[in-house]
């Protein structure tokens, strides 16, 4: 009965909003200094094969408003910005049991959260910028935009630090406080953040840790990016099964590495290929993970007179940690040295306002369970995008 009313509502909301669209507002009118966005994703996911079976209805609802403080007030070089967030529905991986995650909108349980509120003082011709607030790592760090077409999470952050601690760094659905600085250019930057780790990674009588990252990187037709992560404080080992907090506590760290190239086209041109290849090493005691890599390769305007057309092909693989295996308590099912997946997706614009994006993904070992059965995903998600201002 709950969980078809959430289906219904988040449904019904979806429809709402189509009718509520008027595209072409945002084009007449001219723009002010405050920018309000709401975005609506409604994801239907069924496992076809593997060793359950069973479909699921989750959505996820943003609205986010972004302020020129130069404009608005007459504070130069600042901007604001903050989102909501509300997350309604089902959890398909309960159905196919992996350890990375099949879809990236998914979440433990129905919610409303202040998802990001920052304010961000640039200097010297926005080559220097801080920003101070509630923010989302996977925003500006460890992220690929050739990769961020593709739905399963393993795309999103590495998974090797997106499974620290029992509820990870401070990425969607959960954020918190930090500080971020950054110096650079189109080409070539540099950024550092100290962000506090969400609640449920506490230690020590409940004293929170933080999260360090810093990464470079150079920027063009081929790109490089080159991170590294720790924590300050020692965090909970973990062990199977799944992601469960273990006895005792390790100093958590990684590194990660990106490449992406131009294959073909040009960039915000149809016809444009580009192809992203990136991997992930971490201590392999406070997540299961000793590292993995993801690789893949995104097609945008590949429709002839659909420029809103997208394909996207992704493989990634992390590999299970010596701890980690070897603290698989008795009688727990035999675990294999990695869990794998391919994905598959195509979206389009069939409206002006909604985005159609069907999903395929096959999973080598869910789980990393050494004899479970490879599974199928089947999605397709919805998008409803306004823009209110």
């Amino acid at each position: 009965m709950g969980r078809n009313w959430l289906g219904n509502a988040a449904i019904g909301t979806a429809m709402a909003m189509a009718m509520l669209v008027t595209p072409a507002r945002a084009q007449d009118e001219a723009a002010g200094p405050l920018a309000i966005d709401l975005v609506y994703k409604g994801d239907v996911v069924g496992v076809a094969a593997g060793d359950a079976r069973g479909a699921r209805y989750l959505d996820n609802l943003d609205l986010l408003a972004s302020l020129d403080l130069d404009r608005a007030v007459g504070w130069r070089g600042g901007t604001a910005f903050a989102s909501l967030l509300n997350n309604l529905g089902g959890r398909p991986n309960d159905i196919a049991g992996t350890l990375q995650g099949v879809n990236n909108i998914e979440v433990a349980g129905a919610d409303l959260l202040l998802y990001q509120a920052w304010i961000q003082q640039s200097f010297a011709d926005d080559r220097l910028s801080v920003l101070v607030g509630r923010y989302d790592l996977n925003s500006e760090f460890y992220a690929n935009d050739a990769a961020s077409h593709l739905i399963a999470p393993a795309f999103g952050i590495g998974s090797e630090l997106a499974a620290t601690g029992p509820n990870g760094p401070s990425i969607f659905p959960r954020t918190d406080l930090a500080i971020r600085l950054r110096a650079g250019d189109e080409r070539n930057y540099v950024q550092a953040v100290a962000i506090r780790a969400p609640r449920g990674t506490t230690d020590d009588g409940g004293r929170r840790s933080t999260l360090f990252v810093a990464e470079a990187g150079w920027q063009g037709r081929l790109s490089f990016t080159l991170g590294g992560w720790a924590y300050s404080r020692r965090q909970p080992r973990i062990i199977p099964p799944g992601v469960t907090t273990g006895p005792g506590e390790a100093a958590s760290h990684g590194v990660y590495a990106s490449v992406e190239t131009d294959l073909a086209g040009q960039a915000d041109q149809p016809g444009h290929w580009r192809a992203f290849a990136r991997a992930g090493w971490s201590d392999g005691r406070t997540t299961p993970f000793a590292g993995g890599f993801q690789l893949g390769v995104t097609g945008r305007g590949i429709v002839p007179d659909r420029p809103g057309s997208q394909l996207s092909i992704g493989v990634a693989s992390a590999d299970l940690s010596t701890p980690y295996r070897q603290a698989n308590p008795p009688g727990e099912p035999a675990l294999a040295g990695s869990e794998g997946m391919v994905e598959l997706t195509y979206s389009d614009a069939v409206l002006p306002f909604l985005t159609l994006q069907p999903d395929v993904q096959y999973v080598r070992r869910p789980g990393g369970l050494q004899d479970a059965d490879d599974a199928v995903v089947l999605g397709l998600r919805a998008i409803v995008a306004w823009k209110a201002l």
